[in-house]
């Protein structure tokens, strides 16, 4: 078995596999629905973040607000990497692309996941994230894409830490989209429609 709680959806042949990844307090359902927006044909991988805060699931520890415990985010990235690895042989789709696709906590460990194990992870939509780490391998990203979409007004993901991200993946070699709207820690009906028409032009 593949170690996580996780929900499986199967779709058509050759559609990019979306790896699910909810947000504090959320659940392997939470992003069906906007999965099948963004992407309709494709088959879907939704695990449970292993981590509870006073009940609330999540992918790793955090200290206080918007202060994460460093080592945590190291070793759950880890287990979500194997997790997908052991996962895409179950379900029969080890061969298709993977985009993750995660808001808020879950942006975080997608984004973690990027700088950290890079060959499980091609593509990345984040919707909320920020900076998970400080300091992170100097991995060539030469072959990733990532979508990050941020409100300018969000409390809990800073502009200023969601471009210390984006820095960060184009320093690494990464090819960055950015959005940013008006509004603070949420997903939008623009973000759902850039994020469709990104996921579906092909990959360089």
């Amino acid at each position: 078995m593949s170690g996580l709680t996780h929900e499986f959806h199967d779709g058509v042949p050759d559609a990019p596999l979306l790896l699910l990844l909810h947000g504090t307090g959320g659940g392997p359902g939470d992003l069906v629905r906007l999965a099948r927006e963004i992407s309709p044909g494709s088959p879907l991988l939704a695990p449970l973040g292993p981590v509870s805060e006073n009940g609330a699931a999540r992918w790793f520890r955090r200290l206080a607000e918007g202060v994460f415990d460093h080592e945590d985010v190291v070793a759950r990235t880890g287990q979500l990497a194997e997790f997908v690895t052991a996962a895409r042989e179950e379900h029969g789709v080890a061969d298709r692309r993977v985009v993750a696709v995660g808001f808020s906590n879950g942006a975080n460990i997608a984004a973690a996941l990027a700088l950290l194990r890079p060959e499980v992870l091609d593509e990345a939509v984040l919707f909320s994230a920020m900076l998970p780490l400080p300091e992170s391998p100097q991995r060539d990203l030469s072959g990733s894409r990532v979508l990050l979409s941020g409100g300018q007004r969000d409390p809990m993901a800073p502009m200023v830490a969601a471009r210390d991200l984006v820095a960060v993946l184009r320093g690494r070699g990464a090819e960055v989209t950015e959005h940013w709207h008006e509004g603070g820690h949420q997903i939008t009906f623009e973000a759902i429609d850039l994020a469709k028409r990104w996921i579906s032009a092909p990959p360089r």
